[in-house]
């Protein structure tokens, strides 16, 4: 059988859990396990070993786990079931803080920072100099595999919030975890692989937003900035909680971005 073939039979196959997207996902199993060339011959042997890549997306397994590894930013990096999977919407949170960048203005804290994209791109694309932190072992170690293959140097630091950061910063990047109880009860397949640890925001969601409120101050500068992602119904609240703060919508128009410009 010919790559070609083999594509249809398993967009066929994987239907039920990609939609539209079937085809897509199918080249990329296919190109994750060598096979580019649309006619390249497929063997027994291969076509054995594409088998359970297949079977792991059927039981909703996200694509990016199973390849090991996903695009941010126009950058590569390798993402596993201890850390989020990068997302567009995420993206405009990094445009954002990129354009605030300067040479004189580029110490950036990264917290939660899970596979280390936000900070790495900032890094890659703005000369950022990164302290990425997060309280998983396991998310740390990955943070500095990014690092190393994006061609940067960041410093990790383990660290159950802001408990073990020390210094300040010019700049403050975080995608905290802000989904409500009703909405960890409601996800869908795709998300319960996800660490709950980087999705639950308690009860309300704004756990979190809450503690960071609190304690922020003490490790951004007075003319700093910081960018927090919220979920779409957060603006509000999260405004709120701290001064001079501004939203930021993505690119589909929603509420996703809060800038926190300094403070006294």
């Amino acid at each position: 059988m010919i790559v070609r073939k083999a594509e249809q039979e398993i967009a066929k196959q994987l239907a039920p859990v990609a939609g539209e997207d079937a085809r897509l996902e199918a080249t990329f199993l296919l190109r994750a396990s060598g096979f580019h060339s649309p006619y390249q011959e497929l063997t027994e042997t291969d076509a054995e070993m594409l088998k359970p890549l297949i079977a792991r997306r059927l039981t909703g397994e996200p694509l990016p786990y199973i390849l090991g590894e996903w695009e941010f930013f126009g950058l590569p990096f390798e993402v596993n079931r201890n850390v989020l999977i990068p997302r567009p919407d995420t993206e405009c949170l990094v445009e954002a803080a990129w354009k605030a960048l300067s040479a004189e203005r580029n110490e950036v804290l990264d917290l939660c920072c899970g596979s280390g994209c936000i900070g790495i791109a900032l890094a890659v694309r703005g000369g950022a100099r990164v302290t990425a932190v997060d309280i998983s072992a396991d998310a740390l170690e990955l943070t500095e595999r990014n690092a190393r293959r994006n061609g940067v140097s960041v410093r990790t630091v383990r660290s159950d919030f802001l408990d073990g950061v020390e210094g300040s910063f010019d700049m403050i990047v975080c995608n905290p975890p802000y989904l409500t109880k009703p909405e960890m009860d409601c996800r869908d397949a795709a998300l319960r692989f996800e660490p709950e640890l980087a999705l639950y925001g308690g009860a309300d969601g704004l756990a979190f937003y809450r503690r960071l409120a609190a304690s922020w101050r003490r490790v951004l500068k007075p003319d700093g900035r910081m960018f927090l992602e919220i979920g779409m119904t957060q603006r509000e609240d999260v405004s709120a909680m701290f001064p001079n703060a501004e939203c930021i919508e993505d690119y589909g128009g929603r509420p996703r971005v809060i800038v926190v410009n300094g403070h006294d």
